[in-house]
């Protein structure tokens, strides 16, 4: 038995013996109460009766037990999207082809909505040479959900095998830059009031033609600028691809797993600023490597800042392909320690490594506990990682919050928390989609394409938390699905999605919810040099409860979401206050912003007590 096993079974008999003797002292405290009680009412005189006045206690009403009726619409050639994604796939199943890619939405003009950017790879050297290559994409949004291709006037043109994308104002302009991860030479591209340069020399972030998967910006050292953390997926070249000529039985050549690689190191880029970043992957504890081999552990596909101890200090979870996962525990003094086995999130609950693909993190319960969620291969369950009492070691309930069994077939990769039907409580998304065309030759429960899981929050309204949806319109479309992202592309308050295919057209699908449910959405401008503000916190209490939630854009797999915190309200019509902690720590408080709103809230300039208002 594993460490984390173990540490889960004493958990739970802690658990359960602090129930029995909790229940055991209730019950002896009932007796002698009433041993007291019937001593002294019957040594009582006989008086007049009273009529006692009944009370009735109000009941909360609870929450309904049936996942809610919205269907998402597929909007995807309405709105003017015509990106089909290249994998550069034409028969020798090399293993990138599988992989990509990913998506972004952020504001890239600053015209108040959200622009799409998609991340495209590219065809081998030497086929169909003389034709263009695909390039990645830009779409700027008019604001009401239609978008144009802007791709050529802003510079993003750009040919190169990718695979994710990362978004931060790494410069402190005000401008959101971007940085794309790629099968060789990754790429820092600055956003020069919407034209973007690469500066990827000059700032020294190319990443040493390194296969790459996942990025994110944070601001890791408390210094004010955004740093930049990489991951690297496996020491990979076409040739070691050829020489093990995987196969399967029925099948033939087929794409190789990451068990035949060496691994490779992640890499951390501590901002300077002055435009430059220096690796401090060395120095920072980011390396993880084999005692016996010497060689690298990771074997990295997705990354999600978190501060899960809640010390303030962002740390960083890592989900690697086929080895244990990393938790990067942030010490607050520029260095991490990689301590995932002794926090519990290294391996699944049978202490075994699985392969997992993309990542999300949060308080989905409304309470301090944080949730992490993994999306793994087929056949293996979807992890879900959480907390007790805020306190670690943290558990995997994927089977006691009900998305479990669900998730076991499907090969899932994009994963994230959103609260889809405006009710408060965050659901969760997977996206769903196999490798291997044929895959239904030799295995009749999988297919190449699969429909996405959206799992319902129910909260304490049935047995498990999760509740698969089983009708969402368009999103139940059977898809090869990869990176996630979402934003709320028409302004009308809710989410709508964005899912990545890979060497197909990406799906965009919009929100067509119609419950009447309340809404807020937050915009956090911060002060130079971290203008998005990315690492804060913002903490909104309604009808008594307090609802939790992290500014990080890098979510899921490969990709990165919009920098606008959305909160469900529900029915509720009020909002008590709205809580934000910057990123550096300072505190500030809202009471009673108005609903149904975007409200943007500039950080103050100097420390100031809680204020009053309705943002700006």
């Amino acid at each position: 038995m594993t460490p984390s096993s173990k540490s889960s079974i004493s958990r739970g008999e802690a658990r359960i013996r602090r129930a029995f003797i909790l229940s055991s002292a209730v019950i002896a405290s009932a007796a002698l109460l009433a041993g007291a009680a019937y001593l002294l009412l019957s040594r009582a005189p006989e008086r007049e009766p009273v009529e006692e006045a009944r009370i009735e206690t109000p009941i909360p009403a609870p929450a309904p037990s049936e996942p809610p009726d919205v269907r998402f619409t597929d909007i995807t050639a309405a709105a003017g999207i015509d990106f089909v994604h290249v994998s550069g796939a034409y028969g020798e199943r090399l293993m990138p082809e599988t992989i990509g890619s990913g998506a972004a939405f952020f504001d890239y003009d600053r015209d108040g909505d959200q622009d799409l950017l998609l991340v495209n790879s590219r065809r081998w050297a030497g086929h169909l040479e003389g034709k263009p290559q695909p390039t990645q994409a830009l779409y700027a949004n008019d604001g009401t959900g239609h978008f144009a291709d802007v791709t050529e006037q802003a510079g993003l043109a750009l040919v190169a095998y990718g695979m994710g994308v990362a978004i931060g104002d790494y410069d402190d302009d005000g401008w959101e830059d971007v940085y794309l991860t790629t099968l060789e030479t990754n790429h820092l591209l600055r956003n020069d009031q919407g034209h973007f340069e690469d500066v990827t020399g000059q700032a020294a972030v190319g990443g040493a033609d390194t296969w790459s998967s996942s990025a994110a910006f944070l601001d890791y050292d408390k210094d004010g600028d955004l740093d930049l953390f990489v991951v690297n997926y496996v020491k990979w070249s076409r040739e070691t691809d050829l020489a093990i000529d995987f196969r399967l039985t029925g099948l033939g050549r087929a794409y190789g797993a990451p068990v035949n690689f060496v691994g490779t190191d992640n890499r951390l880029y501590r901002n300077e600023g002055n435009g430059r970043f220096t690796d401090v992957t060395e120095t920072s504890g980011i390396r993880v490597t084999d005692p016996v081999s010497s060689n690298p552990v990771g074997k990295g596909l997705g990354v999600v800042p978190v501060d899960y101890d809640q010390d303030g200090w962002l740390d960083l979870v890592v989900v690697n392909d086929t080895v244990r996962n990393f938790l990067f525990r942030n010490l607050g003094n520029g260095s991490f320690e990689e301590v995932g086995v002794f926090e519990g999130i290294a391996y699944d609950r049978n202490g075994k490594a699985t392969s997992a693909m993309g990542v999300d993190a949060a308080h989905f319960r409304d309470d301090q506990d944080v949730g992490i969620a993994i999306g793994n291969f087929a056949n293996e369950m979807a992890s879900l990682f959480v907390t007790a009492d805020g306190r670690t070691p943290l558990v995997d309930e994927a089977v006691l919050e009900g998305m479990g069994p669900a998730s076991r077939i499907p090969l899932t990769f994009g994963v994230v928390f959103l609260d889809y039907d405006l009710d408060g409580r965050l659901d969760l998304l997977l996206a769903n989609g196999h490798l291997e065309h044929e895959i239904n030759k030799v295995q009749q429960s999988q297919h190449y394409a699969q429909p996405p899981l959206l799992f319902w929050n129910c909260g304490h309204a049935c047995p498990g938390r999760f509740l698969a949806v089983t009708d969402a319109g368009d999103l139940m479309a059977p898809m090869v699905g990869r990176g996630v992202s979402y934003a709320d592309i028409d302004g009308d308050g809710d989410l709508d999605l964005l899912i990545t295919q890979n060497g197909r057209r990406p799906a965009l699908l919009r929100n067509d919810q119609r419950s009447g449910h309340h809404w807020l959405r937050v915009k956090l401008v911060g002060r130079a040099p971290n203008t998005d503000a990315l690492g804060a916190r913002l903490e909104l209490t309604v009808d008594g409860v307090t609802r939790i939630r992290d500014l990080v854009s890098a979510r899921g797999y490969l990709s990165a979401v919009e920098p606008v915190v959305t909160f469900g309200l529900g029915a509720a019509d009020h909002v008590e206050r709205l809580r934000i902690t910057w990123p550096e720590g300072q505190v500030q408080e809202l009471m009673s912003p108005r609903v149904d709103t975007l409200v943007t809230v500039e950080q103050p300039q100097v420390a100031m007590p809680d204020q009053s208002g309705e943002g700006s």
